[in-house]
């Protein structure tokens, strides 16, 4: 089986979120995309998070797919970073062929989280590209690190096959939506307005989050 991995705060998880999955299960012809809902980013303040459950919740109304799974996993397994996740899949699931998703904004970060390198080691990564983000993520510190581990987009379908480290760039999915955007449009509304309805109106203009 193979699963991708796509791991964030969702606060709040908009239509860039759902574009990004439905793309990996297209490209790398995945089984299931499981959403891991974090309580918290290590690297970012928390203090005005959404509660875990309300965000699942949310999640879950918004994806509405048969192969798209919403899980507070790391909640209920009590990991905190990526790396320690990804470890304890590997180890309860052998036989799955897991590949990391994340957005290109988080490549541009990516040096920032805890065990990097390794997180590089133990699955295949497929970044998926975002307005702003795609043009510098590609030069960031571990975009270059991981350099000759990239493969050609076209040769994408089988990135959950190769032996990490490897990875792969997707185009196709081009959105400004951003939950940091979203969050601060809902702080100065004090509203917590539905998100799928705030998503689809700045979609309606244009053509992607952790």
């Amino acid at each position: 089986m193979r699963i991708g991995l796509f791991g964030g705060t969702f606060d709040p998880p908009h239509l860039a979120h759902l574009g990004a999955s439905l793309l990996a299960l297209k490209r790398l012809k995945l089984d299931r995309v499981w959403w891991l809902v974090t309580p918290g980013n290590p690297l970012k303040n928390t203090s005005n998070l959404a509660p875990l459950g309300k965000r699942i919740a949310a999640a879950r109304k918004l994806t509405h797919h048969p192969r798209i799974d919403v899980t507070g996993l790391e909640a209920n397994i009590n990991t905190r970073f990526t790396y320690d996740t990804i470890l304890w899949l590997i180890a309860r699931c052998p036989r799955v062929r897991f590949v990391w998703i994340m957005g290109a904004d988080n490549l541009r970060h990516f040096h920032r989280w805890q065990n990097w390198r390794e997180i590089a080691k133990l699955v295949p990564i497929v970044v998926i590209d975002r307005l702003g983000p795609s043009l510098y993520a590609s030069a960031s510190p571990a975009g270059q690190a991981l350099g000759r581990a990239r493969i050609r987009e076209h040769d994408a379908t089988t990135l959950p096959d190769r032996k990490a480290p490897a990875w792969a760039f997707l185009h196709g999915l081009k959105s400004a939506l951003s939950s940091t955007a979203l969050r601060a449009l809902r702080k100065r509304s004090g509203t917590t307005a539905k998100t799928p309805a705030k998503a689809r109106k700045h979609k309606g203009g244009k053509k992607r989050g952790k």
